[in-house]
């Protein structure tokens, strides 16, 4: 066995062992309701991916979350340059998650833009019921980096 299988078996372990019943409120699988972008500069709110944007977030009991987010109208390429426009219109990663308070910290090790990976993701986060309302800090996101500093105001709602 090589040591990065060993150490991620590791890791995991460690991870089941300190998932905490604090954890688990945001245990399950979340459908993607909206995902507004506030621009830091001008307050200016954005719908960057649509009026009806589709995606998923599903939080695991032991410690892994996986994001497939998607904007709304997105249609297969055919050039060069609209695949990389599929880009902006995408956000999707992995890695082992935590939760303090009303923040949850995911450590990224596979992610749509290579920026992320090995980055650790914070996110505020209300629950309310079957709603899952989320923020992110302000940050210059690889998608609308044009748009200089923003933060994300994403809501979801518990997937039956």
């Amino acid at each position: 066995m090589g040591h990065s299988v060993a150490l991620a078996i590791f890791l995991g372990m460690l991870t089941q062992s300190s998932f905490g019943e604090e954890d688990s409120r945001i245990v399950g699988t979340w459908r993607l309701l909206s995902y507004v972008v506030e621009v830091q500069a001008t307050g200016e709110k954005l719908a960057v991916m649509g009026e009806r944007p589709s995606g998923y977030v599903t939080f695991l009991p032991e410690g892994r979350v996986f994001f497939m987010l998607t904007g709304e109208g997105r249609k297969p390429a055919k050039t060069d340059h609209e695949r990389a426009e599929l880009l902006d219109t995408l956000v999707a990663y992995t890695g082992v998650y935590s939760v303090g308070g009303e923040i949850w910290t995911t450590s990224v090790d596979v992610a749509w833009n290579p920026e992320w990976v090995g980055t650790k993701q914070a996110r505020s986060f209300k629950l309310e019921g079957d709603r899952l309302d989320v923020s992110t800090p302000w940050r210059i996101m690889p998608n609308w980096s044009d748009k200089g500093m923003t933060r994300s105001i994403i809501s979801f709602e518990r997937s039956k």
